[in-house]
């Protein structure tokens, strides 16, 4: 769960099938509901750039709220099988998924720069490239 206390919007999700659901905190009636990454465990809501981060198995997903009301999916980052224990740290503009051992993949926390203007996560690690990148 995630909360915008300023727009009085709790957002919580399901995993199965994965779902973001925005509740309006004043009445209790849900304001929307969005497909999002299944087998989630993790989400953030980053107030300063109106953007909420699901991690799940195998992908990030990355929201945009226009409004109170209004949402659009601006990202779905590809990471590894799994990976779906995150953190969002918005002062550093950094975003920190964790990543299981499973098979030859070794445990890892892979580091992203969050990036201004874009919705999407550029490995900040030794990978440089950007691994996903839509414009609002």
């Amino acid at each position: 769960m995630s909360f915008d206390e300023a727009g009085h919007r709790l957002f919580v999700t399901t995993r199965n099938p994965g779902k973001l659901i925005v509740l309006n905190t004043d009445s209790g009636k849900v304001v929307t509901s969005l497909p999002c990454v299944g087998d989630n465990d993790d989400m953030a809501y980053d107030s300063a750039s109106k953007r909420i981060y699901i991690s799940g198995s195998g992908f990030v997903d990355v929201y945009h709220q226009k409004d109170a009301d209004h949402y659009d999916q601006i990202g779905h980052v590809s990471t590894v099988f799994k990976a779906r224990t995150s953190v969002l740290v918005p002062e550093l503009k950094k975003y920190y998924l964790g990543i299981p051992h499973h098979g030859t993949t070794a445990a890892a926390v892979r580091v992203y720069d969050v990036m201004p203007g874009l919705a999407c996560l550029s490995r900040a690690s030794y990978h440089p490239e950007i691994v996903s990148c839509f414009t609002p």
